[in-house]
């Protein structure tokens, strides 16, 4: 988790409250993600994303989504004022509710440390299967049927487009090749078309490498 910095020193974990300490927000500029995610405010993640990261870091994404709309290249919060304004009090500590959601930012892959700055996602990508785990079976359920509703509604080319970019997308999340396999199927994705997304976007990688 990124270490927020004050004037005098680095946030000392044993201090009583957050005081003065502040963090460089910055956005994680993801073009796969960026294109297929979705909005921390939109009604996919308020209806899925938040069973697996929690109200609190759902709403702090929500927060910082508000930030960039405003400052797309970044901006400083006090991180006293964020955590009353989320109702999660001021105490410093690793355990204590508003560090817990900072940390599940970066456990979930929505937000990274780079240096002293957190940069922060400033789309959500599509859950995949061991986020949906989390969920009751009846969201689950909900959630294959409107997979499926997105992949039927556009074209030929335009499902190939969107299973190449989720491959691609699920590669970076860290997922290995059986595991974006199984995604894609589960996704309703043709087996033809999932197995040619997985090839482009280990390709796509490849030269990423290269390069």
């Amino acid at each position: 988790m990124p270490q927020p910095t004050t004037a005098r020193s680095s946030t000392d974990n044993a201090a009583s409250e957050l005081g003065d300490a502040t963090l460089q927000i910055r956005p994680w500029v993801d073009p796969v993600i960026d294109d297929l995610g979705h909005d921390p405010r939109s009604h996919y993640v308020e209806h899925y994303w938040l069973g697996v990261l929690g109200p609190s870091t759902t709403l702090f994404l929500r927060r910082l989504a508000e930030g960039f709309d405003t400052e797309p290249d970044g901006f400083t919060i006090r991180l006293a004022d964020m955590a009353r304004s989320l109702g999660l009090g001021t105490r410093a500590g690793r355990n204590t509710p508003f560090l817990r959601a900072l940390d599940r930012c970066c456990q979930f892959g929505m937000a990274r440390r780079h240096q002293e700055v957190l940069e922060v996602r400033r789309r959500l990508p599509p859950l995949t299967r061991l986020h949906l785990a989390r969920l009751p079976e009846s969201l689950q359920s909900e959630h294959r049927c409107w997979q499926e509703a997105a992949m039927r509604s556009p074209g030929p080319d335009e499902v190939r487009r969107r299973a190449r970019r989720l491959a691609l997308g699920l590669y970076q999340l860290g997922e290995d090749t059986p595991a974006v396999e199984r995604q894609l199927h589960e996704w309703r994705i043709h087996p033809a078309m999932a197995f040619d997304a997985v090839r482009w976007a280990q390709a796509r990688l490849t030269e990423d490498d290269a390069a």
